[in-house]
């Protein structure tokens, strides 16, 4: 038996887990008709398969009408969500893990226009500002009715085959009610802290009586707000014993934080270039107060962090939630002592961020996740060997050697400068967005070991190309920066990547015009303001920045509103004119009737990248395909076809910003998808 920490069972009631490692909730926005169909299900049980010992489902799961998923989420108040449930916990008990599902009602964290149109509830009238709902503040017959549909709701859960339910009382009813900020009832269910749990008590005896003593309930909770006036750690701590000492619940899942802004969710769930583990401590805290089963995630995305979480006797079961998104076989790795080969989370939040605008989550550089009915984490060998020629050694290229190279196939790689990255090892020269290294890190290895060939410094041309031999060609050349938007004056501006690169050095009082809206204006935003400089940042959208997203953005503001940035929105830099040693800016609108004028010493334009793809044209003539693609071939996952070109010796492929300007995410599903079938 192993004596790693991470891999002791431990005993939970009756139930006994097979190591130490969880996914706790989340909503991966999956859910078809509010129900976990056949896309839900291939994720969830993708975890169980590769070791965790618990997967909890739903971040969270409605127990009402008057609580309408604002991300997609599941919708537990439906009958018919029960035989989807069996479905999912047959398959996740026959892999050997545990599966829960967290269950909530939102309170005021929702819209009244989703759903039924129903009033958003709340023990007062205080508005959330995230989802800008002014809420109806509840009556007595309100909080019968929902206390009476949590219980419904567990047993509905019971019934599909869970081994426990979780309540998602932080930022939601239940927090709502415990705390002074966002309770103002009279009664029995307002004032004293006694009072303010009293409703979440209620919901855990109706949910008892319903589900018996022989199923776990737990819950997720906020054991200190951090914010002034509200529930403190001292008050975190008692909460903590009286949730212990009802005799009613079987573990504690403790956050620290508040979520009702997008700077305090980001706080509770840190992003890139944020602290890792900013909770651990804390969470120990109330484990050592209460000597309760203690559990606890937020932001551990390593094996070593999680390792030490046990080890020390800060919780009994870790959490590693988005790092099971990147790579869900991490505790399989961990028992094969193959940790080296895990697919590091990089925190970019990319996953979350794409729920809280309305997307389904995907993890920036595992284009598998939430396709693993279409993509795999494994990729199987070929019948055949070939010679795959790749071209660009950014995150597309290196996605593609390695795919390539796992499929058993000789593959070699060209790459113009001296180090591999492209685009990401531009992004990563911010301290913030460091991390973002490991994704090319991590392909790098694995590439290595898999015996793919690299020549950097090489400029490849067709006649380099012709010399290997190639069955398969892929470009994956990426593109150069786009900045010739102007209708005068396009020799005056630079771009962003001049400035982030360091190849130019930032002026004194700066215009960038950022209609990109991705991560490289805000970058060079603040290498400029760092440096000392004005800066504006200049877009025609009607809100900045809408590829960065909102908890990414949070650090970019606290930045760069400390260095007094100006942002400016629905204005358009159309052209640019010398004056001197100045430059002046025409600025109009395309809403019309606006002409203005900006004197400034630098233009920066952040206007995305036109594709780096003459080695694409020049190579068409000898392909067989002459660089078709059949989307239908793509789609349904099977080896591309076409033959346009009888006398042609090669296949010729492009992906990423060779084809078109997206992002990384993209980049890599383009050649995860094309190399699986090669």
């Amino acid at each position: 038996m192993s004596n790693d920490p991470l891999l002791q069972p431990y005993t939970l009631k009756h139930l006994t887990l097979r190591n130490r490692i969880i996914v706790t909730s989340h909503e991966p926005a999956y859910p078809e008709d509010g129900m976990p169909k056949e896309r839900y299900r291939a994720y969830t049980l993708e975890r169980a398969r590769g070791g965790v010992a618990l997967t909890m489902t739903a971040g969270s799961a409605a127990v009402s009408k008057d609580s309408p998923p604002v991300f997609n989420n599941l919708l537990a108040y439906k009958d018919e969500i029960v035989p989807w449930i069996r479905e999912m916990t047959d398959a996740v008990h026959e892999e050997g893990a545990a599966i829960m599902i967290q269950l909530t009602h939102l309170g005021r964290r929702t819209r009244w226009d989703k759903g039924d149109w129903l009033p958003v509830v709340a023990p007062s009238h205080h508005r959330e500002a995230s989802h800008r709902s002014f809420p109806k503040k509840m009556e007595d017959w309100d909080i019968e009715r929902i206390i009476r549909d949590f219980a419904d709701a567990a047993e509905r859960m019971k019934a599909g085959g869970m081994d426990g339910v979780e309540l998602e009382a932080y930022g939601h009813l239940i927090d709502q009610f415990n705390s002074p900020l966002t309770n103002e009832l009279d009664g029995p269910y307002g004032g004293s802290l006694e009072n303010r749990m009293r409703f979440c008590f209620d919901v855990f005896k109706a949910m008892r009586a319903r589900v018996g003593d022989d199923f776990i309930l737990g819950v997720r909770y906020t054991a200190d707000e951090c914010l002034p006036g509200g529930t403190g750690k001292a008050d975190g701590i008692e909460i903590s014993r009286r949730l212990r000492d009802s005799g009613l619940i079987d573990y504690l899942n403790v956050i620290r934080g508040h979520i009702d802004t997008d700077a305090g969710l980001t706080d509770v769930i840190p992003i890139q270039g944020m602290a890792n583990s900013p909770h651990l401590d804390f969470a120990g805290e109330i484990r050592a107060a209460t000597q309760f089963p203690t559990f606890h995630a937020a932001k551990i995305p390593d094996v070593a962090t999680a390792r030490h979480a046990i080890a020390a006797g800060k919780v009994d079961m870790v959490g590693m939630t988005r790092a099971h998104m990147t790579d869900p076989h991490i505790v399989r790795k961990i028992i094969e002592k193959r940790e080296e080969d895990i697919r590091p989370c990089v925190g970019a939040n990319y996953c979350l961020d794409r729920i809280y605008q309305g997307g389904m989550a995907f993890c920036i550089h595992n284009a598998a996740t939430g396709r693993e009915q279409t993509m795999p984490h494994t990729i199987a060998k070929a019948d055949i060997r070939k010679k795959v020629v790749i071209v660009g050694a950014g995150p597309a290229g290196l996605e593609a050697a390695r795919v390539a190279a796992e499929r058993g196939h000789a593959v070699v790689v060209f790459e113009a400068a001296n180090n591999p990255g492209g685009q990401i090892r531009l992004t990563a020269q911010s301290e913030r967005r460091r991390e973002m290294i490991s994704i090319i890190d991590w392909r790098m290895s694995q590439c290595e070991k898999l015996g793919v060939t690299f020549h950097f410094n090489n400029w490849a041309d067709a006649d380099m190309i012709a010399a290997e031999e190639p069955d398969v060609v892929i470009i994956a050349t990426g593109g150069l920066p786009h900045t010739e938007v102007l209708s005068k004056g396009n020799e005056l501006v630079v771009s962003s990547w001049d400035i982030i690169s360091g190849d130019v050095k930032p002026g004194t009082n700066v215009l960038i015009f950022d209609d990109a809206g991705d991560h490289a204006g805000l970058q060079a935003a603040e290498f400029i303001a760092k440096a000392g400089a004005k800066v504006e940042i200049m877009t025609p959208d009607r809100s900045f920045a809408p590829e960065v997203m909102a908890m990414n953005l949070v650090p970019y503001m606290r930045s760069l509103q400390k260095f007094d940035v100006t942002f400016t929105v629905t204005y358009r830099l159309q052209s640019a004119e010398k004056s001197r040693n100045q430059i002046i800016a025409h600025v109009g609108s395309d809403y019309g009737g606006v002409e203005k004028q900006r004197t400034i010493d630098q233009i920066v334009i952040n206007h995305g990248t036109i594709p780096l793809d003459d080695l694409y044209f020049e190579m068409r003539p000898g392909s067989r395909n002459l660089g078709e693609v059949s989307y239908d071939q793509l789609i349904s996952g099977v080896p591309q076809t076409a033959e346009r070109n009888p006398a042609g010796t090669y296949q010729l492929f492009r992906i990423g910003d060779a084809v078109a300007a997206r992002n990384t995410h993209a980049a890599i599903y383009d050649a995860l998808r094309l190399a699986k079938d090669i």
